[in-house]
């Protein structure tokens, strides 16, 4: 065992958990796992929809690597858990993985920190008069875009072309949350940032472009499908990847993050300005994750970036970091 693994101590690899993206994060964490066995750290599986979290101190597990996504994996609540158990875990805190999570609650940290994200509007839980349905079209313009405000993975998201598909797009989007996120339609190029690190010191990784099918970067398109091009580097022009990268650490910092993270972007087509759409606290480690993809155009292999990761496990109190 090296140094640094000896370092880490008993390593519990957080993964599959009880969200619409289990499956997803059980390919994320038997990824992270065999990487940081691979390296000598000390590490085992654990999924919390199988036991208690609690047996990670009866365990005697020292750090934890959070390789869960969507309720209940990102969103605090197992932050929160790790520390009340005292815990040391990868990734941002509590506030922060709460708040990232929430896309609405996103969008108004980055609305009042002067950051660009399209226009939205926020549907209410319960059923929604026909009238008020209508009205967003006007509101935002067609198409335009209709998604749960807490998930993540493009999970009960549709992109609606006339009135007639609202009121289908909204229930959809309410068999995942009860607040339905109504946004402005962005006609141009996904693009993606992650960062590493925190503070001051974070750092922004190479931008990479996303071509899916018909422009449809669904969940099969994100996890199962390799009809989606990933260019990396992007072949953006040098200034606008600077300012992808600029935008990304602003969005990041504003929102109290740390460890790391990615954000999804879109730059328009008709004028190449920059919106921002969402921020992942705990994103995909798979074989088709775009964190491991920037991490390797910047010399960071998979293995060491795990090893980076879970180095700088902490706790919001500062313990362990």
């Amino acid at each position: 065992m090296n140094a640094r693994a000896k370092a880490l101590g008993k390593v519990a690899v957080l993964m599959g958990g009880s969200s619409a993206e289990r499956e997803v994060s059980l390919m994320s964490g038997r990824g992270v796992l065999d990487a940081l066995l691979a390296q000598g750290v000390d590490a085992s599986a654990f999924d919390p929809a199988h036991t208690d979290l609690v047996e990670l101190k009866n365990e005697g597990f020292e750090r934890a690597f959070i390789a869960l996504h969507g309720r209940h994996g990102e969103d605090g609540t197992v932050q929160g858990a790790l520390e009340l158990l005292g815990i040391p875990y990868t990734g941002s805190g509590v506030m922060a993985s709460a708040v990232a999570m929430d896309k609405v609650m996103t969008k108004r940290v980055w609305a009042a920190e002067g950051l660009p994200t399209p226009r939205w509007v926020l549907l209410p839980p319960g059923d929604v008069p026909r009238e008020r349905l209508h009205a967003v079209p006007d509101e935002l313009g067609l198409p335009l875009i209709v998604k749960p405000s807490r998930e993540g993975s493009s999970i009960g998201i549709t992109k609606v072309m006339g009135y007639s598909q609202m009121q289908d797009a909204v229930l959809l989007a309410a068999r995942y949350d009860a607040d339905v996120l109504c946004e402005e339609y962005i006609d141009g190029v996904e693009l993606t940032c992650a960062v590493l690190g925190r503070g001051a010191d974070a750092r922004a990784l190479p931008v990479i472009r996303i071509d899916a099918p018909g422009g449809n970067y669904d969940y099969e398109h994100k996890y199962f499908s390799d009809d989606t091009g990933y260019r990396c580097p992007s072949g953006l022009p040098p200034e606008a990847e600077a300012e992808v990268q600029r935008l990304t650490l602003a969005a990041y910092r504003a929102l109290g993050c740390r460890g790391w993270g990615r954000a999804d972007l879109m730059r328009r087509a008709a004028d190449g300005r920059l919106f921002l759409l969402e921020m992942n606290t705990s994103p995909g480690m798979t074989g088709h994750s775009l964190v491991p993809m920037a991490a390797r155009a910047a010399g960071i292999g998979y293995e060491e970036l795990c090893l980076r990761l879970l180095e700088q496990a902490a706790l919001d109190s500062g313990a362990g970091s």
